[in-house]
Protein backbone atom coordinates (compact mmCIF):
# COMPACT_ATOMS: atom_id res chain seq x y z
CA UNK A 1 0.00 0.00 0.00
CA UNK A 2 1.20 3.70 -1.10
CA UNK A 3 0.25 7.12 0.66
CA UNK A 4 -2.14 7.49 -2.17
CA UNK A 5 -3.84 4.04 -1.66
CA UNK A 6 -4.32 4.98 1.79
CA UNK A 7 -5.85 8.40 0.82
CA UNK A 8 -8.18 7.20 -1.38
CA UNK A 9 -9.30 4.50 0.85
CA UNK A 10 -9.55 7.53 3.27
CA UNK A 11 -11.40 9.45 0.95
CA UNK A 12 -13.63 6.23 0.26
CA UNK A 13 -14.21 6.39 4.34
CA UNK A 14 -15.31 9.79 4.18
CA UNK A 15 -17.23 9.25 1.59
CA UNK A 16 -19.32 6.05 3.11
CA UNK A 17 -19.57 7.97 6.02
CA UNK A 18 -21.76 10.57 4.79
CA UNK A 19 -23.89 8.51 2.34
CA UNK A 20 -23.97 5.45 5.04
CA UNK A 21 -24.61 3.81 1.74
CA UNK A 22 -23.93 -0.19 2.78
CA UNK A 23 -21.88 -1.14 -0.43
CA UNK A 24 -19.79 1.78 0.17
CA UNK A 25 -19.22 0.70 3.49
CA UNK A 26 -19.20 -3.10 2.48
CA UNK A 27 -16.42 -1.85 0.11
CA UNK A 28 -14.12 -0.65 2.45
CA UNK A 29 -13.31 -3.77 4.70
CA UNK A 30 -12.78 -6.98 3.82
CA UNK A 31 -14.79 -10.25 4.10
CA UNK A 32 -12.88 -11.20 8.23
CA UNK A 33 -12.70 -7.55 8.85
CA UNK A 34 -11.81 -6.78 12.59
CA UNK A 35 -13.70 -2.90 13.55
CA UNK A 36 -12.63 -1.61 16.87
CA UNK A 37 -14.06 1.93 17.59
CA UNK A 38 -12.07 2.15 20.61
CA UNK A 39 -8.80 0.84 21.26
CA UNK A 40 -9.96 -1.20 24.22
CA UNK A 41 -13.38 -2.51 22.56
CA UNK A 42 -13.93 -6.11 21.19
CA UNK A 43 -13.62 -6.07 17.83
CA UNK A 44 -16.70 -5.91 15.59
CA UNK A 45 -15.99 -9.01 13.29
CA UNK A 46 -16.90 -9.41 9.72
CA UNK A 47 -17.63 -7.24 7.09
CA UNK A 48 -22.09 -7.46 7.36
CA UNK A 49 -21.07 -6.86 11.13
CA UNK A 50 -19.41 -3.70 10.40
CA UNK A 51 -21.93 -2.77 7.85
CA UNK A 52 -24.26 -3.63 10.25
CA UNK A 53 -22.60 -0.95 13.15
CA UNK A 54 -22.23 1.77 11.27
CA UNK A 55 -25.58 1.88 10.09
CA UNK A 56 -27.45 1.01 13.46
CA UNK A 57 -25.15 1.64 16.20
CA UNK A 58 -25.90 0.75 19.39
CA UNK A 59 -29.07 -0.94 17.12
CA UNK A 60 -30.76 1.86 16.89
CA UNK A 61 -30.32 3.94 13.44
CA UNK A 62 -31.04 7.01 14.88
CA UNK A 63 -28.24 7.30 16.38
CA UNK A 64 -26.51 8.02 13.14
CA UNK A 65 -24.70 11.56 12.47
CA UNK A 66 -27.21 13.40 10.65
CA UNK A 67 -26.57 14.34 6.99
CA UNK A 68 -24.53 17.88 7.23
CA UNK A 69 -23.95 17.97 10.91
CA UNK A 70 -20.30 17.31 10.23
CA UNK A 71 -17.29 17.60 8.30
CA UNK A 72 -13.70 15.45 8.65
CA UNK A 73 -10.60 15.46 6.90
CA UNK A 74 -8.37 12.81 7.02
CA UNK A 75 -4.98 11.58 5.75
CA UNK A 76 -1.66 9.01 5.89
CA UNK A 77 0.43 9.76 8.67
CA UNK A 78 2.75 6.70 8.21
CA UNK A 79 2.51 3.56 5.49
CA UNK A 80 4.72 0.45 5.94
CA UNK A 81 3.42 -2.20 3.77
CA UNK A 82 0.05 -2.74 4.84
CA UNK A 83 -0.56 -1.13 7.64
CA UNK A 84 -0.77 2.96 8.32
CA UNK A 85 -1.55 4.67 10.53
CA UNK A 86 -3.97 7.83 9.56
CA UNK A 87 -4.48 11.55 11.20
CA UNK A 88 -7.08 14.28 11.34
CA UNK A 89 -10.22 15.62 12.88
CA UNK A 90 -13.69 15.49 12.47
CA UNK A 91 -15.89 18.55 13.31
CA UNK A 92 -19.57 18.68 14.47
CA UNK A 93 -21.94 21.16 14.39
CA UNK A 94 -26.04 21.83 15.54
CA UNK A 95 -28.77 21.72 13.47
CA UNK A 96 -28.75 25.94 13.35
CA UNK A 97 -24.94 25.49 11.83
CA UNK A 98 -23.46 26.28 15.01
CA UNK A 99 -20.29 24.60 16.04
CA UNK A 100 -20.65 21.67 18.80
CA UNK A 101 -17.62 19.97 18.58
CA UNK A 102 -14.20 19.22 16.77
CA UNK A 103 -12.53 16.16 17.46
CA UNK A 104 -8.97 14.74 16.66
CA UNK A 105 -8.75 11.50 15.00
CA UNK A 106 -6.02 8.69 14.45
CA UNK A 107 -6.68 5.27 12.59
CA UNK A 108 -4.46 1.89 13.05
CA UNK A 109 -5.19 0.43 9.64
CA UNK A 110 -4.24 -2.86 8.21
CA UNK A 111 -5.13 -3.87 4.65
CA UNK A 112 -5.63 -7.34 2.36
CA UNK A 113 -3.91 -7.83 -0.82
CA UNK A 114 -6.55 -6.40 -2.69
CA UNK A 115 -6.71 -2.98 -0.62
CA UNK A 116 -9.54 -3.80 1.35
CA UNK A 117 -9.38 -2.68 5.60
CA UNK A 118 -8.75 -6.35 7.45
CA UNK A 119 -8.08 -4.12 10.64
CA UNK A 120 -9.41 -0.73 11.87
CA UNK A 121 -8.59 0.87 15.10
CA UNK A 122 -10.61 4.18 16.01
CA UNK A 123 -8.49 6.67 18.79
CA UNK A 124 -10.26 9.81 19.41
CA UNK A 125 -10.61 12.96 21.56
CA UNK A 126 -12.66 15.91 21.78
CA UNK A 127 -10.46 19.40 21.69
CA UNK A 128 -11.72 21.38 25.03
CA UNK A 129 -13.83 24.55 24.10
CA UNK A 130 -11.75 27.71 25.12
CA UNK A 131 -13.12 28.89 28.14
CA UNK A 132 -14.23 32.01 26.07
CA UNK A 133 -16.38 29.67 23.60
CA UNK A 134 -19.91 29.55 24.10
CA UNK A 135 -21.29 26.45 25.27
Amino acid sequence: MTRDDIQAWLDRYLDAWRTYDPQKIADLFSEDAEYRYHPWDEPERGRETIVRGWLEPAGNASDRDAPGSYDAHYEPYAVEGDRAVAVGWSRYTRPDGSFRALYHNVFLLRFDLEGRCRSFTEFFVEQPKRKDEPS
